[in-house]
Formats: structure tokens, C-alpha cells, sequence
């Protein structure tokens, strides 16, 4: 953690995600720098608002390749190469690379990289489906000899480090392997397939041990030079053995690949001695570190990642190594190992097989080295989506909020959404769908969530149930999974259709909904359900597990509801809306109480749970979220929730009419809150309010999609998803004076914003075109405008008068209407 006061902050957005960098003040500031995609050769690209720039499909009858692997056993620790040289004789007119692996790869053509995917395939559940990706490589090869050139690295196929989720134990696990067909159209109409099988050769790699899960080392001895192009005497190599398909599902990865992003300069390194220094790159991110090196024969590096210090300012990896079960030293967690080359040239070391969640980089040598801050470089990657949405406004807090849960989402998303970037790296389910509005708005993620709920229909079993961490090794379906976390199965497709307006992924998973659904209601005939999760790393008040878990029923039985009125299938959706009915008057009778009009025992959670949800009927609706208001203030504007009330409370409170205080809460800098994170120096959205687990968690994230829908007001219409029809309803809260929200529809760019001068408030937004908005202008709690919108950009003026500058209650600002008490507010509106 950062000392208090001594940040710097940098930001800059035009719809790309800004850099912010925290760091002491005399510190150098870090320099961070875009990596250019180049895809050239990528020819399943990136899909960006729903349209495919590229795709090929490849079914698996039409595969010429065999599966190849070497002679080496699950347990044998270093990563094979393999190699086949080719000859093209004639003029190409295009020529295509086709490879599946089990494990993960890089591929080469002539000795050059070939294409830009790191840990590439994704993870999926292996013994069930396999992905594929296909590059034009027509540039890479030549006419005459060619060589065509793998690495094979373990992944979550073949991960041999042990902790409590078992995947050394996988039902999968075996040696890497690969099926690779190389498709050749000549300018003559001719065409040749060369595809793998028992003529490849394959040897032994320097990548000496490999763990996506602990990290990789490599020693540069054990290079082969030239490995990878044509002219090296392989001899020695060996041939390759024909294997079996790992599944027999082999798809296609339509995802946006996992890409090296932005490299990131150290802000400091603290020299402890000659053998051990310590890099702050000042950020927190999920990545590697490239190190160029110098040194006599025989030195062994290390690099251990972290996110803390020792108060001797060597690096603690406490928080995040305590679900490791080593077996032995060799492995040590989060520690990537480079043994130098013996003739003392400069090298240049960065992992391939791995990555990490890391501030800190701890440098560890056997023998004396000099290194200084250029030494080392931060390596962001993650799933390389694209920016659809941009916040900035006058409030710092918001400000950096905002950064903040961007670079705690990106960290966690890897082909599927990730609960940490360190100490676990598991899909959880209620991670992925409490953050799924704030992903959905700043990104455009689609195709990483289909990929995901393909995972989830490859994990569900005959009776509807899933386990808790998708994609499992069997971990997690007998605990922790319970309806609060596996609503992900509902409410993920149902978001996707909100945002996109496309049913495909509800239509995709819609029987595994209804298996779900009814899988419950067979087994919970009351409608309620008192297993659960619950509201976790709550502070003080623990919210009913029962009436969170019954909150999560309903809303997962009404989606199932509105999806098969959707899919005009009349009979589940009348069965599904009884089903809905049934648990909400199940869920009222037990936990709202009428004498006090609070649900449960009024705590924050329960009430916003309530309000959020839609469980409250509309009579008692202003009485509820009066109890929440007032349980906020007597909180002294602070929160007393966990995960699951950080979904609904500043949500609940906006809904009804609350917009100011759920600010005010927003941006509270004193423990506990969101505000609170960002005064320590947080650049990532820790897992807990008091900062000594991981720091690098989504979990609390939705705060970054109330910025786009309670202050910016971006609404969706269900009945025109897609933001076919706007519901535009922006609050300008007291305090902010300048706020501007931009979302990217599949329509054009939504934008939504204020900017107040002394005695004026100019509200503007811009609707895209084929689309219509309905605007209301929550003023200081005051509707001072409704009016429908079509596309263009418009603005209105409003004039504030006030009889004094301080500010009483929320209830003293009354748009168009004189008042006798302190406070008074005269609106003019003006439309252009």
C-alpha cells in the first residue's frame, strides 16, 4: 500500500480506458505505453459491437491434421518443441494456419512469431471442448523451404501445481498437444493441405517448467538456436507420437485474444542489496515483467510478484498464497526463474506460460547484478476488448473509481471472468455477474461471455445444478454453489440481450435456464431458499442469507419469465411468472415487517436487496427506501454491506429519489467505502473493504455501471434492447459540478452529461441516430424536464438562484418554484 497523501494522478479518456498511476511524489512517474495490435495475420479477429470482422468455421470432420505430442508423461516437467519444414513451389495466393491445441502454444513461421494471442487457446472445460484459431500467413512463408515452428506450453490442460481447487487432479490432464492444418491456395486454383502428423520432429524446450498458475522458468543454456527455421540439423530431434483428440467438440475461439496491451515503466526500484531489488511499477495489474539482463555464467534470477511490502520492503505475498499446497521448493508461487546463458551477453527474458497480479516485483539473484529501473518493464495483458464507454467529471474520487474497477476488470478478464488475478485465477460465478453491467458498459465483452456460458452448458449437470468456479476440474458442485452465485446462468444471457439487443445467447442457454430454475423449484417448493453465499465481506450487519438467496430466486425465475414470452413460448412463460409470483409473497411474508417497513432486520443490504430486486410493493416502496436512507445517515454516510448489497444499494437509492445521498455515499473517502480505497492509493478495487486480502478484485465493481445509469442515466428499454429506445434519466446530484458519461451502443455513441458555472447547470446529451430517448432530468431531486428525444445532439439551460451558497437538506432544492427556506432553485430549460 501507497502512503496516504503521496499520489499523483494522471488521466486522460476519449473512449479508451485512461492510465492513472499512484505513486510517491518524488517518485518518477511511470511511463505506460499502448502496445499496437497489429493483426495482420489474425484472421479470427477481434467481433466489435457485434459484428464479425472474420469468421471461419471449421468442423471437425474437415480437419486433416492428426493430434502429435512427444513421448513424455503428464508429470514431466519441461515444454516440447516441435517443427516441420515444408516446400512451396508455386506462387501462393492465400495460405491459412488452422491449429487446436490442448495446453498452450506460440507458433512460429521461419523463425517469426506468428500472430499477437498470449495463453492462447482459453480455458474450457478440456474433455469436452477444444478451441481453435486460424491465421492468414500467406506474408510468412516463401517460396522454397519453410519451417513452421510450436512451443507447447501447460496452461489449466496440464497444470501441475497444487492447491485446493485440484486441478492437478483434472479429469483432462495429460502432456500438451496439437492438431494443425496448414491450407495452401495457389495462384494457378490449386490448393494442398499440410497438415501434422507422424513427420514432425519435436525436442525438448528451455522452458524447463511452466504453471499459469505459479509461473514459468526458463534456462537459456537449454537454448536450441535456430529451432525454428530452416537449416538446423535436427537429427536429433525426434519423431513426434500420434495421439487422440482431447474432446470431441473442437470449436472455434470467436474471443477477442488475450494480448500483451500496455507495458508500464517501474515508478521505483529499491536496491537491497547487490543480489535483491525491489520494482514498484506503480500500479496494480495482471501481467509479466519483460528483464534484460547481463551477467556472468551461472547467474539464477527470480522474480516474485506481489501486491504488498514488508515493512523491510521486501515483497509479501501473504494474501495471495494461501490457497497453495506446494509439495516442494521447486515451485514457488508467483516467482518466474531465468538461469542465464554462460557466454555474458545481454538477455532479455518475459514469460510466456504464465502471468501474475502484481505491484511489486521482488528481482532475487545467486550471484551479484546491477540493475536500475530500465531493467524492468510491467506487462499488462488481458482479454483485448474494446473501450465502449468513457466516465470524467470535477470529482477525483469518481475519477479514479472509475480507472480503478477498469483495471480491476481487465485484470480479471482472461477468455472467461476471473475472480483474481493471483491468488486464484477461477471463473467464480457471482464475480462475473455482479460486474456484469459495469463490464458491458465500458466494453464490448460480448463474445467473452458467450465463450463463458458455453463453459457453463459444458460444467452443467443432468439436474440443472452447476459448480461454483466455471471452468472446474470438479471442484465446487457439492459447495458454494448456491443461488446467489449460479444466478450468473440467468442473468449473464439476460444482460447480453439488454446491452446488444441479441437473443442468441438466451436462446443458446435457454434449456439450461429452465433446468436450472426447475432444479430449484423442485427442491424449494416454498419459494424460499436458506442456503447461500450471502452478502460476503460485509463489515458489521450480516444480512439474512435466506432473504438474499429468495431475492435471487425471484429475479432468475422473472428473467426465465421474460424470456419465454420473448421466445413466444406461452406455456413456460405463464409457468415462470406463477413461479415468480409464488416467491415474492413467499419472500414478503417472511421478511417485510409491516410495524417498521423494513425487510429483515432493516440492515442496508436487506432493504436495497428488497428495493433493488423489485420485491416491494409499490405502496410501501417511498416508506422502505426511507428506512434505507435513514440507516445510510445514521451510518454517517457510510456503507455496512458486502458484495451483494454493493450491487443494490446505490442502485435503490437512486430509484427512489435518493440520488444525492447515494453520491455522497459513492464518494465517501473515510473507512468503509469506495472513496476510502481510492485515498490509499488503491488502483485496483480490493476483495474486502479493509484491504489485507487480494487487491485486485471485481467483486465490488457494479459502483463504475451506476456512474453510466443513476448519474449519467443511460437506461436500457427491455422492450427495445440494444438502446433502440433510451431511457435517459440523469441525476444532478449537489456537490458535482461537471459530469460526463459516454456509452457506445451497437446504434452510435450515447452521451449524457452536466456542467454547472455559477448560476447555471447546461445539461446535454447526444442520442445515435435510428434510435429515440426519453428524457427526465433529475435536478437536485426535482423532475425539471420530460421530454422525448431524437437523435442529434441537444442541451437545456438551467439558472440556479439561491439565497445563500450553503447547502441544508436534499429537500430544500425545488426546481421552478421559489421557497421560503434557505435554499431556493429557478430553472429555465432550453432545448437546441
Amino acid at each position: 500500500m501507497l502512503p496516504k497523501n503521496a499520489i499523483s494522478f494522471a488521466m486522460s479518456c476519449c473512449l479508451q480506458f485512461i492510465t492513472i498511476a499512484w505513486m510517491p511524489d518524488h517518485a518518477a512517474k511511470p511511463i505506460c505505453k499502448r502496445v499496437p495490435n497489429t493483426l495482420e495475420n489474425d484472421v479470427v479477429k477481434t467481433r466489435h459491437q457485434n459484428k464479425i470482422v472474420e469468421r471461419r468455421t471449421k468442423e471437425k470432420q474437415n480437419w486433416k491434421g492428426n493430434w502429435i505430442k512427444d513421448s513424455h508423461d503428464k508429470d514431466f516437467r519441461i515444454a516440447p518443441y516441435f517443427r516441420k519444414t515444408l516446400v512451396v513451389n508455386k506462387k501462393m495466393r492465400l495460405a491459412k494456419i488452422s491449429i487446436a491445441v490442448a495446453g498452450l502454444y506460440e507458433l512460429y513461421i521461419n523463425g517469426q512469431r506468428t500472430g499477437t494471442h498470449l495463453l492462447d487457446p482459453m480455458f474450457t472445460r478440456f474433455d469436452r471442448r477444444n478451441l481453435y484459431a486460424t491465421y492468414d500467413v500467406t506474408k510468412e512463408l516463401q517460396k522454397g523451404n519453410n519451417t513452421i515452428g510450436v512451443l507447447l506450453g501447460y496452461g489449466w490442460y496440464n497444470l501441475q501445481s497444487t492447491a485446493v481447487w485440484y486441478f492437478d487432479k483434472a479429469p483432462w490432464r495429460a502432456r500438451p498437444s496439437f492438431c494443425m492444418d496448414l491450407s495452401i491456395t495457389y495462384s494457378d486454383g490449386t490448393t494442398e493441405t499440410i497438415a501434422t502428423d507422424q513427420s514432425w520432429k519435436t525436442a525438448l524446450s528451455p522452458v524447463v517448467f511452466n504453471s499459469i498458475y505459479t509461473g514459468e522458468h526458463y534456462d537459456a543454456r537449454k537454448e536450441i538456436p535456430h529451432w525454428n527455421e530452416t537449416g538446423l540439423d535436427d537429427s536429433k530431434w525426434v519423431n513426434v507420437i500420434i495421439t487422440g483428440a482431447p474432446s470431441q467438440n473442437i470449436a472455434e475461439q470467436n474471443v477477442p485474444p488475450i494480448r500483451a496491451v500496455e507495458e508500464i515503466s517501474p515508478v521505483a526500484v529499491n536496491k537491497i542489496n547487490d543480489t535483491d531489488y525491489v520494482f514498484n511499477i506503480g500500479r496494480n495489474i495482471a501481467g509479466v515483467c519483460r528483464i534484460k539482463l547481463k551477467n556472468r555464467a551461472g547467474t539464477i534470477v527470480k522474480l516474485k510478484h506481489g501486491e504488498h511490502l514488508y515493512p523491510n520492503g521486501h515483497v509479501d505475498i501473504s494474501n495471495i498464497d494461501i490457497h497453495y499446497r506446494p509439495t516442494d521448493n521447486t515451485d514457488p508461487f508467483g516467482t518466474d526463474l531465468y538461469h542465464l546463458k554462460d557466454d555474458g551477453s545481454e538477455e532479455t527474458f518475459q514469460p510466456r506460460f504464465t502471468y501474475h497480479g502484481f505491484q511489486y516485483v521482488e528481482v532475487t539473484s545467486n550471484k551479484p547484478i546491477t540493475l536500475t529501473r530500465e531493467n524492468l518493464t510491467g506487462i499488462f495483458i488481458h482479454s483485448d476488448v474494446a473501450p465502449a464507454g468513457s466516465i470524467s467529471c470535477s470529482d477525483t474520487i469518481i475519477n479514479r473509481l472509475w480507472q480503478a474497477t477498469n483495471n480491476s476488470y481487465l485484470s480479471n478478464l482472461m477468455g472467461y471472468p476471473t475472480d483474481c488475478p493471483q491468488r486464484e485465477k477461477n471463473g467464480w460465478t457471482a464475480d462475473a455477474h455482479l460486474a456484469i453491467e459495469t463490464g458491458l458498459y465500458n466494453f464490448d465483452s460480448k463474445l467473452v461471455y458467450e465463450k463463458w456460458l458455453a463453459d457453463m452448458r459444458d460444467e452443467q449437470q443432468p439436474n440443472g445444478m452447476l459448480p461454483a468456479i466455471i471452468p472446474s476440474s470438479g471442484w465446487g458442485y457439492e459447495h458454494y454453489n448456491t443461488v446467489d452465485w449460479l444466478s450468473a446462468l440467468i442473468i449473464i444471457p439476460w444482460e447480453l440481450y439488454r446491452f446488444y439487443g441479441d437473443s442468441q445467447a438466451l436462446k443458446n442457454n435457454y434449456p439450461n435456464m429452465k433446468r436450472y430454475i426447475d432444479h430449484l423449484d423442485e427442491t424449494h417448493p416454498d419459494g424460499l431458499i436458506p442456503e447461500g453465499l450471502g452478502d460476503r465481506e460485509a463489515i458489521r450487519s450480516h444480512a439474512n442469507i435466506e432473504l438474499t438467496s429468495t431475492a435471487y430466486y425471484y429475479n432468475d425465475a422473472l428473467i426465465l419469465s421474460k424470456t419465454s414470452k420473448l421466445f413466444h413460448k406461452s406455456k413456460d412463460e405463464k409457468k415462470y411468472n406463477v413461479l415468480a409470483r409464488k416467491i415474492k409473497a413467499a419472500f414478503n411474508r417472511k421478511f417485510y415487517h409491516a410495524a417498521t417497513q423494513n425487510y429483515g432486520n432493516g440492515y442496508q443490504t436487506e432493504n436495497s436487496v428488497a428495493l433493488y430486486w423489485g420485491l416491494v410493493a409499490e405502496n410501501n416502496k417511498s416508506a422502505v427506501a426511507a428506512n434505507l436512507a435513514k440507516s445510510v445517515s445514521q451510518d454517517s454516510l457510510h456503507l455496512d454491506i458486502g458484495v451483494l448489497g454493493s450491487k443494490t444499494i446505490l442502485n435503490a437509492l437512486t430509484e427512489n429519489s435518493y440520488a444525492d445521498l447515494a453520491y455522497q455515499l459513492a464518494t465517501k473517502d473515510s473507512y468503509p467505502s469506495w472513496g476510502y480505497w481510492m485515498k490509499q492509493g488503491m488502483t485496483t478495487l480490493p476483495e474486502n473493504w479493509d484491504m489485507q486480502s487480494s487487491l485486485n478484485h471485481i467483486f465490488f465493481g457494479e459502483i463504475s455501471a451506476w456512474f453510466y445509469r443513476g448519474l449519467g442515466g443511460m437506461n436500457i428499454d427491455e422492450n427495445k434492447p440494444g438502446f433502440k429506445h433510451i431511457l435517459l434519466q440523469p441525476h444532478i446530484v449537489m456537490g458535482l459540478n461537471n459530469f460526463h458519461a459516454r456509452h457506445r451502443s451497437r446504434y452510435g455513441n450515447i452521451a449524457s452529461g452536466w456542467k454547472t458555472t455559477e448560476n447555471f447547470i447546461v445539461y446535454t446529451t447526444t442520442i445515435p441516430s435510428n434510435t429515440m430517448a426519453d428524457l427526465r432530468i433529475d435536478l437536485y431531486g426535482k423532475i425539471v424536464k420530460t421530454i422525448q428525444v431524437g437523435p442529434g445532439k441537444h442541451s437545456w439551460k438551467f439558472k440556479l438562484r439561491a439565497t445563500e451558497k450553503t447547502v441544508s437538506t436534499r429537500l430544500s432544492y425545488y426546481p421552478e418554484v421559489m421557497l421560503t427556506s434557505k435554499d431556493a432553485v429557478v430553472c429555465i430549460g432550453q432545448h437546441h
